[in-house]
């Protein structure tokens, strides 16, 4: 690419900061809250009329049937394509349009899109609204600069990527949005930091424990049998043996932050005895010795290993446990896996990335790994397209954080690469 052109793409995207801060706002204040899954239609629509005026033909597509998807909260999605003057490979730019829950500890509106610092403030600024706004805009800006260009660009805006991605990502990948006929090169704008490339992510597998026991009344509890007690004991040999094992277990993926280098496992929930009553009961729980206990964990593992083991190694702590302890049973079942995934440094979409970083900071861009996985599990299993990463602004400890953030600059600089790679790819 000439000098030339590299500045005036540069200067294009520059001169839309305004703009880019506007639509990141407007994108802020539509709670899209997952769960359940609110406004998807709102927020597709307003996508909708942004991208029309920019010549993009749209699809707005309801993921009907898929897990999640529901009258009263319908997944809603939108792909827009625009044609270029001539054949060439498409480069599609996707980003999620829901957010996880508020939380508590925020000092701003999360709603309120609150400008301040440099900084556009609320819930999903970084994670992942401020990333749409800049790959529209960067778009946008390279469709003014190189209107000539080959091949197609596509933008998606798609539901629950915070709850799997399945009314999303996974649904357009199972009717052919993401096969490698129809798109090429796919970039996703998760909040990675600005100059780092993310090739792909961890595996993950979430099971869910039970331990058995017997109901008996709580004032003679030596007539049942406690299966919270027995939950207890699961804990400890996981704390004893299990633990330890994972910690020892390293990766050569560059993963970020340096503990997720290692293979993790965290207990996501507990929950024995009888349900917990609605706010307004104001009496007593019943006395009763608890005959179930069920335990949600999350493991999270490396490409080095094989889920087979992962899952292996939780059933032997379940055995050691059954072997030395009077009355201990069990089920186990596994509710959610995903393989781990890294695409080579050598693709065509990391190189043209890699190249507009090295031309907008300076300094070669660092090659990292999610410790947690987002759609490009989907991309890859269902699409069999690897020519996918995550690029993107944002500071990835932000997210799911209260006062969650984005940089204006940062956005402004994304937004410029991904005009520079737009060049590369397309050959404008």
């Amino acid at each position: 690419m000439s000098a030339d052109l590299t500045a005036r793409l540069l200067a294009e995207v520059t001169a839309r900061r305004e703009d880019l801060v506007a639509l990141t706002q407007a994108l802020i204040r539509i709670p899209t809250l997952n769960p359940p899954g609110k406004l998807y239609r709102e927020i597709c629509d307003l996508l909708d009329r942004r991208l029309l005026k920019s010549g993009f033909h749209t699809e707005l597509i309801r993921a009907e049937g898929a897990v999640g998807d529901s009258d009263r909260h319908p997944r809603w999605n939108i792909v827009a394509r625009r044609e270029g003057s001539g054949p060439g490979q498409c480069v599609h730019f996707n980003s999620h349009i829901d957010v996880v829950e508020v939380g508590h500890g925020w000092t701003v509106d999360p709603f309120g899109g609150e400008v301040k610092d440099g900084r556009v403030y609320g819930r999903g600024a970084c994670d992942m609204k401020g990333g749409l706004a800049a790959s529209i805009v960067a778009a946008e800006a390279f469709i003014a600069v190189c209107p000539d260009y080959a091949g197609a660009i596509e933008i998606s805006g798609t539901a629950d990527e915070e709850s799997g991605g399945f009314g999303g990502v996974a649904y357009l990948a199972e009717k052919g949005y993401f096969s490698p006929d129809r798109v090429q090169h796919v970039i996703i704008p998760e909040p990675l930091n600005k100059d780092r490339i993310c090739l792909g992510h961890r595996g993950v597998w979430w099971a869910e424990i039970e331990t058995l026991g017997e109901i008996a009344h709580g004032s003679m509890p030596f007539l049942g049998d406690c299966a919270v007690r027995h939950m207890g004991a699961v804990v400890a040999e996981m704390e004893k043996s299990l633990f330890p094992a994972l910690a020892q277990k390293r990766t050569d993926m560059p993963v970020v932050p340096d503990g997720a280098k290692q293979s993790t496992l965290n207990i996501n929930s507990i929950h024995g005895g009888e349900p917990e009553q609605d706010m307004e009961y104001t009496g007593l729980p019943s006395p009763c010795v608890p005959d179930r206990c069920r335990m949600v964990i999350d493991r999270r593992f490396l490409i080095e290993e094989d889920i087979g083991e992962v899952e292996q190694e939780v059933r032997d702590v379940l055995e050691r446990v059954r072997a030395g302890r009077a009355g201990f049973d069990y089920t186990i079942k596994g509710i959610h896996s995903v393989e781990p995934t890294m695409t080579e440094r050598d693709a065509p979409v990391v190189g043209a990335v890699a190249g507009a970083v090295e031309t907008v900071f300076g300094r070669a861009a660092e090659y990292v790994v999610s410790p947690g996985t987002y759609d490009q599990k989907h991309i890859d299993r269902i699409g069999r397209l690897k020519n996918c990463i995550a690029y993107g602004p944002g500071i990835l400890d932000l997210a799911h954080k209260p006062d969650e953030y984005v940089g204006i600059g940062d956005m402004v600089e994304s937004a410029q690469v991904m005009a520079l790679a737009l060049h590369g790819l397309l050959k404008a």
